[in-house]
């Protein structure tokens, strides 16, 4: 630490250095009654570490995003039967990236209009999201509020120009596109699935 900039900037901006509590007379310590032009180094220690004491604490929304608490989840206002509410919940308030890729072989200028045209129906849908192209027929959308990534992969993959949408490793394939044709195709035949053993367990029990 170059303790003589920081002597000489106390110099300059403080006339008479206080113990920063505002002890007075007798109350304060030894060191706080010396002159600042002979502190010592353990004496500059003790002054910062005292100016960061009375500091006042941040608010939870000024805190770098690695300091800030978790946020609380409810368990019990969410519908489980479905994994993305609890990813949503998990990431409100934190910055996600999420993979955006544009189908065929567009040029680098294509992708650009393309995606932009993207974000600013996101931006009208007050989804906010910042737009960086990282390959030219793949971007990069930041959310600052991680839980709207759900919501802007629904809009985009409805869109017939999408490829594919990756959250969290996790891959949302375009819906005009044959991989996302068929993930559809299997959906519905589930779901076919599922309520044909529910209507023959409900003439069962009858």
């Amino acid at each position: 630490m170059n303790y003589l900039f920081i002597v000489i900037n106390l110099c300059l901006l403080v006339p008479s250095i206080t113990y920063s509590k505002k002890i007075k007379g007798e109350d304060k310590p030894s060191w706080a009654k010396k002159d600042i032009r002979d502190y010592n180094d353990a004496d500059l220690e003790r002054l910062l570490d005292q100016w960061e004491e009375d500091e006042e604490p941040l608010e939870e929304d000024e805190l770098p995003e690695h300091l800030r608490p978790q946020p609380k989840i409810d368990f019990s206002q969410i519908d489980m039967s479905n994994p993305e509410n609890l990813l949503k919940l998990s990431k409100k308030g934190r910055t996600l990236m999420v993979f955006v890729s544009v189908v065929g072989n567009p040029t680098r200028q294509e992708t650009e209009q393309i995606t932009q045209l993207w974000q600013t129906s996101l931006w009208n849908s007050h989804i906010q999201a910042e737009r960086y192209l990282v390959d030219d027929n793949r971007a990069i959308f930041m959310f600052k509020d991680g839980s709207q990534a759900w919501d802007a992969k629904n809009f985009i993959v409805e869109q017939e120009k999408c490829k594919e949408v990756v959250i969290e490793n996790k891959t949302y394939h375009g819906k005009h596109t044959k991989q996302g044709k068929e993930e559809a195709r299997n959906a519905n035949e589930q779901k076919n699935k599922t309520e044909k053993k529910k209507k023959k367990k409900s003439k069962e029990e009858l």
